[in-house]
């Protein structure tokens, strides 16, 4: 069974950089497509950005020129760089896993941006 295990989330103030990471457990390949999703308090869960197992990624309007996000797939491992924070940044970030056996979500970390 798949699991995906995210951490680095925290408080960080206006302005300031976090760095998330997930890894995949328990898949004998690398998982096709690794991806962040956030949901905010009272919003729907959201793409944040997303990598193929050979490095082709696509990423929200929102996190154009803030947000970069890498991979290892060796280990199926992703990084979710994040820069210039904003409070609306504010939500919890899901790491996300999918290829053909199936479609594998973390629990979930929180990020929070205030002063």
């Amino acid at each position: 069974q798949v699991q995906m295990l995210e951490s680095g989330g925290g408080l960080v103030q206006p302005g300031g950089s976090l760095r998330l990471s997930c890894t995949a457990s328990g898949s004998a390949t690398s998982i096709a497509i690794m991806g962040w999703y956030r949901q905010a308090p009272g919003k729907q869960r959201e793409f944040v950005a997303e990598i193929s197992v050979g490095g082709v990624s696509a990423s929200a309007d929102f996190a154009e020129g803030r947000f970069a996000i890498s991979r290892d797939s060796a280990v199926n491992m992703i990084n979710l760089q994040m820069n210039n924070l904003k409070p609306e940044d504010t939500a919890v970030y899901y790491c996300n896993g999918r290829d053909h056996a199936g479609d594998f979500w973390g629990q979930g970390t929180q990020v929070t941006v205030s002063s």
